[in-house]
């Protein structure tokens, strides 16, 4: 593998972990707050304003008015998703557990990227399904279910 693959692999699993730390710390602002909606409008607010102030440093151009109008309508959708994922794992990562939670989310994730691959869906190339990525899937699956035994009830709990 590539120096500039193993890179980016590293970075990528760097976004990952920090992925469950967000959800318990959206669940906390969700239950401070008194509904996890106001959780979810909080977080992005902070998001926002996190942003701001990088792009300003970075002196990031905006964006002309004639692209975005000649720009496909689903690329919209990546803001409605940020509100569906957040929500979630504020309501869900309290019932599930952080490891519980973001398993059952990368299974999502993964058969929705199938998805995606299979027919280059929002921008992205196309790249058939093939049988080991079924396979991975299949594991992904089976991790999330042997993870959750418990919570299934095909486990009995642990006694104190």
């Amino acid at each position: 593998m590539q120096t500039n693959a193993l890179f980016l692999i590293f970075a990528a699993v760097i976004s990952g972990a920090v992925v469950p730390f967000q959800a318990g710390a959206n669940a906390a602002l969700g239950r401070t707050l008194g509904h996890p909606l106001w959780g979810t409008l909080v977080s992005l607010c902070v998001s926002f304003a996190c942003i701001v102030p990088v792009m300003v440093l970075a002196k990031v151009q905006a964006p002309t008015p004639s692209y975005l109008a000649q720009a496909p309508r689903w690329i919209w959708i990546g803001g409605v998703v940020g509100v569906v994922y957040i929500t979630g794992a504020l309501m869900l990562a309290p019932k599930l557990g952080a490891a519980g939670f973001i398993m059952a989310a990368i299974a999502g994730q993964m058969l929705a990227s199938i998805v995606i691959d299979q027919w280059g869906l929002v921008g992205l190339p196309q790249k058939p399904v093939s049988w080991s990525r079924l396979a991975g899937l299949g594991l992904i699956i089976l991790g999330l279910l042997v993870m959750q035994l418990q919570a299934l009830g095909l486990k009995p709990h642990a006694s104190s």
